[in-house]
This record gives C-alpha cells, structure tokens and sequence, in this order.
C-alpha cells in the first residue's frame, strides 16, 4: 500500500528535498504541497492524505492551527500529522500533540529517520523522536486543566496485560523495547496496543499515551 504524504511547509526548497526523498520510495508518494496553514488545511480536504509532514512554523496559518483542523475534521479521521521541528522540544510541540498530531520530529533528522517516521506515524504507531519523547510528554501533561480529563475509571475497560503494555508506551518505549520486557513477540505488543486504542477510542499512539497520563496510570515523570 502507498503512502500518500501532503508536505506543508512554507520554505520551497525544503519542500522540494522532501518530495524528491519521498517520490523516491517505493511505498510512498507526494500528492500535494502546501506553503501555510490555511493552504495545507484546503489541501488535506482536497486530496486525503495518509499523512501529513507539517511544519509547525509557517507565516499566516501556522502548522499548529492547522493540525487543529485536519484533527479535528471527522471526514480526515484516517489522516496522520507528523510535525516537524526546529528545535525537539520546542514548546509549540506539546501544543501540537494535544491538538491532536500523531507525533513529530526534529528537522536535524536524517533522511532515513524521517522516512522511518513516515512509516510509523502513517500506520499511527509512533509518538515522539527518541531524543525527546520523556520531556515533550512532560511538558504536554504538565497542564492544570489535564488534571481531570481522563478519569481512571476509563481504564476499567482494559486487561491487566494491555494497561502494562500502555503503561511501558507512555514512557518512549517501542514495540520491540516493549516486546524484551515482557518476553513476548512485537506483533503481541501491537494487538494489545491497537486493543487499547480501540477500547478507549483513541485515535493514535500519541492519544493513547496521553490518556495514561491523564487517567494516572503513569505518573508524570516516571523513567522508563
């Protein structure tokens, strides 16, 4: 299956690189590029990507209204957005995720990161990069109107093996990270997660993750 990716960025170099790195892959493909918030908005209506790689600082309409948006549209329900950065942990970031955005990543990145990041974020298992995902999800829950937003009670919902499993992905830790602690093979980790989505309606890894925090399952702050 092909990845259809809708660039948003207003520098039209950067745009350029990143059409030439994804028209490159064999299982993706650039269907649109946007140079603001309002224009990447129109186009996502226009042409339902499967993703898309939104810069979070544009003139005009920025990325972060713009990921409000396409989250926020019922009919771009099966649309990921992948915020890309300047700095990691850039305090627009968390703003970002809350909006709804699947995950993001640094514009430092290498090439095969961000493919990588494509990937995952499109099929929605991805959340943060490595180097900052345990201060980024600090930041984003360290909010006084979170306190209540997802009661415990929430969680009644799930297995004991599928709060474990979200318990360790709230902290960074990937599938196969996650597949070493409890002995078991990744694809088990994968059912328990898309479980756990299912059950709780989120629409994302980055969704689910915030729920742990916010119902208490993980403190904020914890280590992995």
């Amino acid at each position: 299956m092909t990845i259809r990716v809708l660039l948003a960025d207003d520098q039209a170099l950067l745009r350029g690189a990143f059409r030439v790195l994804i028209d490159a892959e064999d299982d993706m493909e650039v269907v649109g590029e946007a140079a603001d918030g309002r224009e990447a908005v129109e186009l996502a209506r226009a042409t339902r990507p499967d993703l898309v790689l939104m810069d979070i600082r544009m003139p005009g309409a920025d990325g972060l209204g713009a990921t409000a948006a396409i989250c926020g549209d019922e009919e771009l329900s099966g649309t990921r957005v992948l915020i890309l950065t300047t700095f990691e942990i850039d305090e627009y970031v968390a703003q970002a995720l809350r909006a709804g955005a699947g995950g993001f990543l640094g514009k430092g990145a290498a090439p095969e990161e961000l493919l990588a990041a494509v990937r995952t974020v499109a099929a929605g298992d991805a959340l943060l990069s490595p180097a900052a995902t345990r201060a980024v999800i600090d930041q984003f829950l360290a909010q006084p109107d979170l306190a209540a937003a997802a009661p415990a009670e929430r969680l009644a919902v799930l297995t004991a093996r599928e709060r474990e499993v979200m318990s360790m992905a709230a902290t960074g830790l990937t599938n196969e990270e996650i597949a070493e602690r409890m002995f078991v093979s990744p694809f088990t980790v994968r059912t328990h997660i898309h479980r756990a989505m299912s059950k709780l309606d989120a629409r994302d890894r980055a969704q689910l993750v915030a729920i742990a925090y916010q119902s208490g399952l993980v403190p904020p702050g914890r280590p992995a």
